[in-house]
């Protein structure tokens, strides 16, 4: 009994003292004090207009606050956020008091808009730029990029700035504008993210810095993720998602890249600049001073190539950040912008290598051939099918004596063909003796089976390095010639909508008319090259020269569909204007009878062996009696 009753004494008297508690509480309220509030606002509207501006964010301020302010008690919402956020709450208080969460700043070229919740970059619009489908150019928009900061405080929080507030101050320094986002633990102390955009500039001056933080912070060290997520642009996602990665330069001028698959990541020392390139456009972030290391990840969207896609790949960059005293001063760029190789060889850190122009000397002949010759004809003539045309002619032009000694090559054996066809016959039960016999006809006849091989040996870094050049070449872009309607991107001619099992998997749901012109041409100079070498017997281990014929046009029809029709423009008429200089090399270049002349008195001529001629004669004739030795056995 004693306990319950000193239970309800004790339950008495904290029910008194709840009530007192209300009752002073009701009694001290300063009941009218938001009319009063009311009142002064609406009869300064009435009598200062210029007054009026300044109360109206008052006004503004009690229709917004949240819950952190709803007493009217700025020193309970400063604990309040503080809670949360630690010695940051106070630029959450502040941030309450402002009328816009976003700034905006532009120029001539580029549109960007920044969040006052993380500092961050929220909307990047390339003003002269449009998708394939008529809409406006973004690199970021509704929430594809975050871009984070991670550190912790004395008070053993971990802190990520796409969570804090940041106070914006838009400035005009000279002919460029500053943005500085500020996440304040004080009035003077705070947490800088500084913008400053030039004029006619897709490249941005990027300040990380802090200023009296070392009190609140409590490592050097701090980690940096940006996780974006590439937008689709172009007709083919399949096409663009082979050129769409991420790049990075590290350890003083080397580069590397993510490549393709589902996941693909990479890692590297002293990074200098790492770009998530997405086939024509590209977000770079660089540094005066490298990062110490840097993991790369790139993973793909695209689950099926024939829905509409609205990405194409993720790309995640973790770096660690090393502060000073507990401070952080780091200076940046920011890159929103094309991939336009004449553009990035115009800022320093070779950013030109974002653009896959091909390694070595492939490389070097776009740098310091194709790409100059490209962009003074397409800049003379006005028109880029015209330009690729010229291009092509003049290359044709230049590789034409390697054709006439591929030509000629192919002329000697022709001429040669009916005696090794009977050397064949001959030693048909006999592979050594009808290699020894066949060995002997070339070197007295001066005629070798490579000489037409060396010199299309010769072509291969053009072809290839034009293979680079055409997807690459921003110019193409949105360009048209005849029926294509984008020279970087496939032609059509018809399409379809249903999904048709495998062929709409390697062929695609169009058919682009470049690809079977240039088919069509590359059959016709195959059979032209290939067409004489199938008359005679095949030989064992050769390749099959039919096989091959045909082939290469099938290759070039159903991978080409979906390239881009500058590329397949570029090959047909490459193949049209070989096709006319080798037909001027057989009817009018080479006579094949002064050529079955020059040979018959070759033969004639005694022929001095050399001796590494000898040695393999020698050889040959050991082997040829170990095998009559073997028989005898």
């Amino acid at each position: 009994m004693e306990e319950k009753g000193n239970f309800d004494k004790n339950s008495i008297i904290g029910f008194l003292l709840i009530g007192a508690i209300l009752l002073s509480w009701l009694y001290f309220r300063p009941e009218e004090a938001p009319k009063e509030v009311n009142e002064q606002t609406n009869t300064e509207v009435t009598t200062d207009d210029k007054q009026t501006e300044v109360e109206k964010p008052d006004l503004s301020q009690q229709k917004e606050t949240s819950q952190l302010t709803a007493n009217g008690n700025d020193s309970l919402a400063l604990s309040m956020a503080q809670q949360q956020y630690g010695a940051f709450g106070y630029s959450v208080v502040e941030a309450q008091k402002l009328e816009q969460e976003t700034t905006t700043f532009e120029n001539e070229v580029v549109k960007i808009t920044v969040a006052n919740r993380g500092g961050q970059v929220v909307s990047a619009e390339l003003k002269e730029h449009n998708t394939f489908d008529g809409k406006p150019v973004y690199l970021v928009k509704d929430g594809n990029s975050e871009f984070n900061i991670k550190f912790q405080t004395n008070d053993n929080r971990n802190i990520e700035t796409k969570d804090l507030m940041f106070i914006p101050e838009l400035t005009e320094v000279g002919d460029s504008q500053k943005l500085m986002m500020r996440a304040k633990t004080s009035e003077s102390e705070y947490l800088e993210f500084a913008y400053t955009l030039k004029p006619k500039d897709y490249m941005l001056d990027f300040t990380l810095r802090s200023q009296g933080l070392n009190n609140v912070i409590n490592s050097n060290k701090a980690d940096l993720t940006w996780d974006l997520k590439a937008y689709r642009r172009a007709k083919s996602i399949s096409y663009e998602n082979r050129y769409t990665e991420i790049v990075f330069q590290y350890e003083d001028g080397k580069d590397d890249y993510t490549g393709q698959g589902d996941e693909a990541s990479e890692e590297g020392n002293k990074i200098d600049w790492f770009a998530f390139k997405q086939h024509f456009f590209t977000t770079i972030l660089l540094t005066d001073n490298s990062f110490e290391k840097g993991k790369f990840t790139s993973y793909n969207l695209v689950q099926d190539e024939q829905v509409d896609t609205l990405y194409t790949k993720r790309f995640v960059a973790d770096i660690p950040l090393k502060l000073n005293n507990n401070e952080f001063s780091e200076n940046m760029n920011l890159y929103f912008g094309p991939a336009d190789y004449q553009l990035l060889t115009t800022y320093e850190k070779n950013l030109d290598e974002i653009v896959p122009t091909g390694w070595g000397i492939f490389g070097w002949i776009n740098k310091y051939v194709f790409i100059p010759l490209f962009g003074f004809l397409s800049s003379t003539l006005g028109n880029y099918g015209l330009a690729i045309i010229v291009m092509t002619i003049m290359v044709r032009i230049v590789l034409s004596p390697v054709t006439y000694k591929s030509y000629l090559s192919q002329a000697k054996m022709k001429v040669l063909r009916p005696e090794i066809n009977e050397i064949n016959k001959k030693y048909e039960d006999n592979a050594m003796k009808k290699q020894q016999e066949t060995m002997k006809l070339y070197s007295k006849t001066g005629v070798s089976p490579l000489a037409g091989c060396i010199p299309a040996l010769l072509q291969i870094p053009v072809f290839y390095a034009l293979f680079q050049f055409f997807p690459s070449a921003f110019d193409l872009r949105q360009k048209s010639f005849l029926w294509a309607e984008d020279l970087s991107s496939y032609d059509v001619i018809f399409e379809w909508d249903a999904n048709i099992p495998l062929i709409s998997w390697i062929y695609g749901n169009h058919v682009s008319l470049f690809p079977i012109l240039a088919s069509v041409a590359i059959f016709i100079y195959m059979t032209m090259t290939t067409g004489q070498n199938m008359q005679q017997a095949q030989q064992p281990g050769m390749p099959n020269m039919k096989f091959i014929m045909y082939l290469s046009p099938l290759f070039m029809l159903v991978f080409f569909n979906n390239y881009a029709s500058g590329l397949s423009l570029y090959y047909f008429i490459s193949n049209l204007i070989t096709i006319g200089i080798m037909l001027v090399i057989k009817h009018v270049i080479v006579d094949e009878k002064k050529i079955h002349a020059k040979i018959e008195q070759k033969k004639k001529k005694p022929k001095k062996k050399g001796k590494f001629a000898r040695k393999f004669q020698d050889i040959m004739a050991q082997a040829e009696e170990q095998q009559k030795q073997n028989k005898k056995k």
